[in-house]
């Protein structure tokens, strides 16, 4: 089943949900019109349809390879990231004065869902390629800057990130990859690290490995991490590639899903390396990459639960089995017609345009924090990006299990393809800091920190979005109402943790990730509300009824089969901690 990009709902969330008034008004966008970002995302959505999408189910037969150290792509996905190089789509978001063609984040992140639709695996290697970029922009030497940025904007070379190892797992504070000293300014690497994902390959000339390692006298513990570059091709003063460095590729681990991505064990012999920034800052650097990467992971699970719905959808239609319950017929109808069928796929519609709603929303927001300095946008974009991340993931695997449970025993045979949209989803919510990790840093970092500031500007705006339809018409009412009594649930959550964290911290803790589950529900159903706003509208001029009447149904089933689950989570904060706390685990 093709994949088919749907950029007319990915150009509506960009023009009435990502703040594009605001962000278009800025003059380092001021450049780039609805026009221009709609015709550069349906040239790629092409690319992603014809190029990318017949790659997903072979890659994932054929997997990445691993022969005496070097790992090999299938040939579709050399000949293919090929025409991504010339086609300049690494470039999408990034600064023109680095060779980019300095589209907004909500831009780039439609690019990132369509690519990653298309196919996952595939998708991988440019993303970790944008957050090295990224890191690099915000945190790296001029020099550093003028050697790495050019050659990883163009997508000639790729980008990973290396932060665990065996002994450490999410426990940062554990690496021990050592970073000594050389006379020269270098640094030689030594030490192994895991989950590298594309950290070897043969699609780009070279990887750039940044690397967090630990100086010999840098303090116990993540305070003593610093960050380095580590090209696996040295780069000589002009900028030609040189010798090869002394990083190996042990092995390449076999995966649930995202076969024909390679997840590398990388090993560092004294590799050349070259310190970013200060030594023990390497940790806040790295954040950097690994937020970018964070928000990234969430849009990958939008993108492989739309691929999931389409080809529930499409099975849907086509099969025929059991008469309906009303008797209109008494032959057997396509399934589509049952009540429950359509309930799935309407749960899987409400949730892919709720997250895909979130992100451009939160694209938006970190656009105007990043280049307006606004201190009440900055708090606002960061307590966003867990939810994108986080929620996202999470309904990602709902999603791709409710398409398997649509196409019933077929679902469960791998030549449907609806099982590897399945196991694919399920790294997402593991992928860059698990849900629980997104969670206690939504509840500890981006709302204890601050007394709830942001949270409670996020819970205002949506209360703002809620008068806007109590005026409209019943279906908007409805909406708002809905929207109403989830904004009430969250509040009310949002008060229990912050008094509750004041003497109770393990309390507190075992409500964040109803807590996060509960907000990014309430986001999604607040955007979605937004976008009925303005479907509304259209509705009323005769605009695109098919379209705008689809908007406004989607979001009226969020209203009311997602958002009561707010209160649910609400329950279970305030009165499930002392269950789950106070459980014995006997041995067996």
């Amino acid at each position: 089943m093709s994949y088919i990009p749907p950029v007319k709902d990915l150009m509506f969330c960009i023009e009435h949900l990502s703040f594009w008034d605001q962000v278009s008004a800025m003059n380092v966008y001021s450049s780039h019109d609805l026009e221009d970002i709609s015709a550069a995302l349906e040239s790629y959505s092409r690319f992603c349809q014809e190029q990318v999408a017949p790659l997903n189910h072979i890659g994932d037969a054929l997997g990445a390879q691993f022969d005496n150290g070097q790992v090999s792509m299938p040939t579709g996905d050399v000949r293919t990231y090929a025409q991504f190089v010339e086609m300049g789509w690494q470039a999408l978001v990034h600064p023109v004065e680095h060779g980019g063609m300095g589209f907004p984040r909500a831009a780039g992140a439609a690019g990132v869902e369509m690519l990653n639709a298309a196919d996952m695996s595939f998708g991988l290697c440019p993303l970790l390629t944008d957050g090295a970029i990224e890191a690099l922009l915000l945190t790296g030497s001029d020099a550093q800057k003028a050697t790495y940025l050019e050659p990883l904007i163009a997508g000639r070379w790729s980008g990973t990130m290396n932060l665990t190892e065996p002994q450490a797992g999410s426990d940062l504070g554990r690496v021990s990859t050592k970073a000594t000293r050389r006379e020269d300014g270098s640094y030689g690497i030594s030490g192994t690290k895991i989950f590298i994902t594309y950290g070897a390959h043969d699609l780009t000339e070279n990887i750039i490995h940044l690397v967090l390692a630990r100086t010999p006298d840098a303090p116990a513990g993540p305070k003593g991490l610093s960050l380095f570059i580590v090209p696996q091709r040295l780069v000589n003063a002009d900028g030609t590639l040189g010798a090869e460095n002394t990083v190996n590729c042990v092995s390449i681990e076999h995966k649930l899903g995202v076969r024909a991505s390679p997840t590398a064990v990388l090993e560092y012999k004294d590799a050349t390396g070259f310190l970013i920034g200060t030594e023990n800052h390497g940790l806040a650097y790295m954040f950097v990459m690994m937020n970018a990467a964070r928000f990234s992971v969430g849009v990958q699970g939008i993108a492989t639960a739309e691929r999931a719905y389409q080809r529930a959808l499409a099975y849907a239609r086509g099969r025929v089995q059991s008469r309906p319950v009303n008797g209109f017929s008494k032959d057997a109808v396509a399934i589509i017609e049952h009540p429950d069928v359509r309930r799935m796929l309407l749960r899987m519609r409400s949730l892919i345009e709720g997250g895909r709603a979130i992100a451009a929303a939160t694209a938006g927001l970190l656009d105007l924090a990043h280049h307006q300095e606004d201190p009440e946008l900055s708090a606002l974009a960061e307590f966003m990006v867990p939810l994108v991340k986080g929620f996202c993931s999470e309904r990602a695997v709902e999603v791709a299990s409710l398409g398997v449970q649509i196409h019933g025993g077929m679902g469960f045979i791998e030549e449907t393809g609806a099982a590897q949209h399945y196991r694919d989803a399920r790294i997402l919510p593991i992928y860059e800091g698990t849900t629980a990790i997104q969670a206690n840093d939504l509840l500890g970092r981006k709302v204890m920190r601050d007394g709830g500031k942001a949270a409670r500007d996020f819970a205002a705006r949506i209360a703002e979005t809620e008068a806007e339809l109590a005026e409209g018409d019943e279906t908007s009412q409805a909406i708002g109402a809905a929207l109403t009594e989830a904004r009430v649930a969250f509040e009310t959550a949002l008060n229990w943790l912050l008094d509750k964290s004041r003497n109770d911290i393990d309390a507190a803790f075992a409500g964040s990730v109803p807590f996060l589950m509960l907000a990014g529900t309430l986001a999604a159903g607040w955007n979605l509300g937004k976008g009925a706003l303005v479907a509304q509208k259209c509705l009323k001029a005769g605009q695109d009824t098919v379209f705008m009447t689809q908007k406004t149904a989607t979001a009226l089933f969020f209203a009311q089969h997602m958002l009561p689950e707010c209160r649910t989570e609400m329950t279970r904060i305030l009165h499930g901690s002392d269950s789950l706390l106070d459980a014995d685990f006997p041995e067996y």
